[in-house]
C-alpha cells in the first residue's frame, strides 16, 4: 500500500475549495492614493485597508523610516538576543508598554509570532486554555501548539466561559480572546471576562489588534476602555500594522512576563528582529496616535455615519462600534457577486467567506479610515443599495 501523495491530497482540498466558490487569491495593488487603491488597472476606494487612523501614508512615519534606514541599515541582521536588538527597538517597546500602562513590552515581528509565542511559553499539557469561539485563528494555533486542553465558549458569552472553566477547576487556566474582533468588528465582554478570571485564578489574555489606536483614553486600546488594569489582564497582545500603519506586534505585562518571554518564547527567541527603521517608524505612528485625538473622533463620525445610512436603506451590518463594519449576506456566492458589483462601480469591499467566518455568513467586510470622507461613505452606500437591489 502505498503513501498518500501530500501535494496530490493538498490540490484535491483545493479543488473542492473551488468547486464550493470558496478559493482565495492573491491581488497585486499597484499604487496607493490615501483612500485610493489601484488593482487590476483600477483606481478604487478602498473600504478593506486596517489603517484605521490613516498612518500608513504619513509623511512624518515615511521620513523616519528612511532616516533610519540611512543609520541603522534594512536588516536587523540577527535575532533580538543575538545582536539584533538595536536602539529603536529599546525606544520602541519603552514607549508601548507607557502607552498601555503596563510595566514592560516586547517586540515581535507578527501578531501572529506573539500570540503563538506567548501561548506556548505559558501553556503545558493538562493546562486549559479557553478562547471565544470567534478568535483569531493565531490563538487557536497557539494553544493547539501548546499541548494544552482548548475549550472554546460562545462568542462573547462570560456564562459559557464560566461554565467551561468549572469544568477543569485543577488545570491552570488561560482564558484567551479578542479585544475588537476581526470579522464582526464587536467588542468582547471584557469587564466581565476579567471578574470571571479572578474568581477563578485564570490569565486573562486579550488580543487588541483592532481595538490598539482606537478604543480607550489616547487610543490605548480596549482594556483602557473598560478600565482594566495589567493585573485584570496580565496578557496584553497587539499589533503594530493596523491602527498604527507599520508592521509587527507586541506584548505588553509586567516584568515577570516579559522576562520569561524572552527566555521560553520561541517565535520570539529565533526570528530575526523587525527592521529597526520599522522600528523607528512606528515610534512615531504610537505619538501621532496618541496626540491627535482627531483621528480617532473622525472615525466615530465616520462610523455614525455609515450605520445610520445603512439603516434608512435597509442594509443590515452587523452589531459593532468599531472600524468593522460588516455587511451581513449569509451565502458565499451571493456575497461574492456583491462584491465584484461594488467593484465595477470603483469601489473595493472585499466578500468574506467561510472557512474564515462560519458556514452561512458569509459577509462584506467594509473598513473605515481617518482617510475616508463622509462623502466617500455616502457614496458607497448608495453603491451598496444599487447593488443590492
Amino acid at each position: 500500500m502505498s503513501r498518500p501523495d501530500l501535494l496530490a491530497r493538498m490540490a484535491q482540498a483545493q479543488a473542492a475549495r473551488a468547486e464550493a466558490g470558496l478559493l482565495r487569491r492573491l491581488r497585486g495593488v499597484a499604487a496607493v492614493d490615501g483612500a485610493y487603491a489601484v488593482m487590476d488597472g483600477r483606481r478604487l476606494l478602498n473600504f478593506a485597508s486596517n489603517d484605521y487612523l490613516g498612518l500608513a501614508q504619513h509623511p512624518r512615519l515615511r521620513e523616519a523610516l528612511v532616516d533610519a534606514a540611512q543609520r541603522w541599515g534594512v536588516g536587523a541582521t540577527a535575532a533580538h538576543l543575538l545582536g539584533g536588538h538595536r536602539a529603536p527597538h529599546e525606544a520602541l517597546e519603552q514607549a508601548l508598554a507607557d502607552w498601555t500602562g503596563r510595566e514592560r513590552a516586547l517586540l515581535f515581528s507578527s501578531g501572529y509570532l506573539a500570540n503563538v509565542g506567548v501561548l506556548v511559553a505559558l501553556l503545558r499539557d493538562g493546562d486549559l486554555c479557553l478562547q471565544d469561539k470567534l478568535n483569531h485563528a493565531c490563538l487557536i494555533d497557539g494553544a493547539r501548539l501548546s499541548g494544552s486542553t482548548l475549550k472554546r465558549y460562545v462568542h462573547a458569552d462570560a456564562a459559557s466561559a464560566q461554565r467551561q472553566l468549572a469544568a477543569m477547576p485543577e488545570a491552570a487556566a488561560l482564558l484567551a480572546t479578542d479585544g475588537v474582533f476581526s470579522m464582526d468588528g464587536d467588542v468582547a465582554p471584557l469587564v466581565e471576562l476579567a471578574a470571571l478570571c479572578r474568581e477563578h485564578g485564570a490569565t486573562l489574555h486579550v488580543d487588541d489588534a483592532h481595538g490598539i489606536g482606537v478604543l480607550g483614553r489616547d487610543g490605548a486600546g480596549s482594556l483602557i476602555e473598560a478600565g482594566l488594569s495589567q493585573d485584570d489582564a496580565p496578557v496584553l497582545m497587539a499589533t503594530l500594522g493596523k491602527a498604527l500603519g507599520s508592521a509587527g506586534a507586541f506584548v505588553a505585562g509586567s516584568a515577570n512576563l516579559i522576562d520569561g518571554l524572552v527566555q521560553f518564547a520561541r517565535s520570539h527567541v529565533y526570528t530575526t528582529a523587525m527592521p529597526p527603521a520599522v522600528a523607528a517608524a512606528t515610534l512615531v505612528a504610537v505619538d501621532i496616535a496618541r496626540h491627535e485625538s482627531w483621528r480617532r473622533e473622525r472615525l466615530q463620525i465616520l462610523i455614525r455615519h455609515l450605520r445610520a445610512g445603512a439603516a434608512e436603506r435597509g442594509l443590515q451590518l452587523l452589531p459593532s462600534r468599531s472600524a468593522i463594519q460588516p455587511l451581513l449576506v449569509g451565502d458565499s456566492e451571493v456575497a461574492l457577486g456583491l462584491s465584484r458589483a461594488l467593484e465595477l462601480r470603483g469601489y473595493y469591499v472585499p466578500a468574506i467567506r467561510p472557512p474564515t467566518v462560519p458556514a452561512g455568513k458569509a459577509r462584506l467586510r467594509i473598513t473605515l479610515s481617518a482617510l475616508h470622507s463622509e462623502a466617500m461613505v455616502e457614496q458607497l452606500l448608495d453603491a451598496l443599495q444599487a447593488a443590492n437591489a
